[in-house]
């Protein structure tokens, strides 16, 4: 999830572990810890864009992370102050429910969180665009408005848990309209007589109306949305060819195994002029599903000046950003 949820996840499970000890201490070092995790971006200004990517939400989204950090973190927290209230191993549940707690948010998105790292296993449900208003605002309301009330009166706590109440249940009702739609696109299928191997579903930005579909079958990939509001009207699928054959001998090259395995099988290859690209479909399209719009990830593929084969993310154009979000809010109604 975006980087202002991880800190109001954060603050409300530190305002739940210790907020009558510490009271909006409790707040801010829960901000902290469920800011900690996504520290690992960092990685891209030391490395290349590929191996940034692999490693984002690896080590320091896992279970491990958090079990041997979490009681460092307490430790350090506890040197700062010298108040009795809340003790080491206070901050250190705290430490740990805001570290973990961050991971498994992240978890429910697309991007996929190594919780079980060092084994390689993604976990992602796709049932949550990264971000999401709904999921997040009145969580944040309640953050704010529980640091309104002294540490010790009674509402604090109850504002609290109405927030961690209300956003909970956000997340369940968006895993029940991912089970709908996945319906919805299977039998959209079915109907269409369209035979595929794979079908993967997940929400489009700052909603969870309309949902994208992405199909995977012998030789293309067919990508389809679905909003509530459609009602039983046919889904239109569009359809990429893999092109995987363009690669050639690169398919067995080192840097594109690591490209297949990030994107775990779901990627088309696209040939313009001399230059060939390699989409990463996960993540949909920088647009409304117009047949020559890019993919979110995409990578040029070019060998440098010492002849070694190199992937560099194509640039998206951020001016065709308002444009894109009017024509997104127009589909989330039901229009085609």
């Amino acid at each position: 999830m975006d980087s202002l949820t991880q800190i109001v996840l954060g603050a409300a499970v530190g305002e739940a572990c210790i907020g009558k000890k510490a009271g909006n201490k409790a707040i801010l070092w829960g901000a902290i810890a469920g800011t900690i995790p996504d520290l690992d971006v960092l990685v891209k200004f030391f490395t290349d864009t590929v191996t940034a990517n692999e490693l984002h939400r690896g080590f320091s989204h896992s279970i491990i992370f958090c079990v041997l950090f979490a009681p460092l973190f307490g430790w350090l927290i506890t040197r700062l102050y010298k108040t009795k209230e809340a003790t080491w191993k206070d901050w250190t549940k705290l430490m740990f429910w805001g570290l973990i707690t961050h991971p498994i948010l992240d978890a429910f998105t697309t991007w996929g969180t190594q919780l079980f790292w060092p084994h390689p296993y993604k976990v992602s449900f796709k049932n949550i665009f990264v971000v999401d208003p709904l999921y997040t605002l009145p969580f944040l309301i309640c953050v704010i408005w529980a640091m309104c009330y002294k540490r010790t009166h009674p509402k604090r706590n109850k504002i609290n848990n109405l927030g961690i109440i209300m956003s909970s249940t956000y997340m369940l009702i968006t895993l029940l309209i991912k089970w709908y739609t996945y319906g919805i696109f299977s039998d959209n299928l079915k109907e269409q007589q369209l035979s595929y191997i794979e079908i993967q579903t997940k929400p489009t930005p700052l909603n969870s109306i309309l949902w994208n579909a992405n199909i995977e079958t012998k030789d293309h990939f067919l990508i389809g949305d679905y909003s509530l509001f459609d009602g039983k009207a046919p889904i239109k699928f569009t359809s990429y060819p893999k092109n995987h054959q363009l690669l050639g001998d690169l398919k067995s090259h080192p840097l594109i195994i690591r490209l297949i395995q990030l994107t775990q099988g779901w990627y088309t290859i696209e040939k313009s002029g001399n230059d060939l690209y390699f989409n990463d479909l996960r993540f949909g399209l920088f647009g409304t599903g117009e047949k020559d719009d890019q993919f979110v990830f995409c990578y040029k593929l070019y060998y440098d000046q010492y002849g070694k084969l190199q992937a560099e993310e194509r640039k998206r154009d951020m001016g065709k950003a308002t444009a894109l979000m009017n024509k997104l809010f127009t589909r989330i109604l039901g229009k085609k």
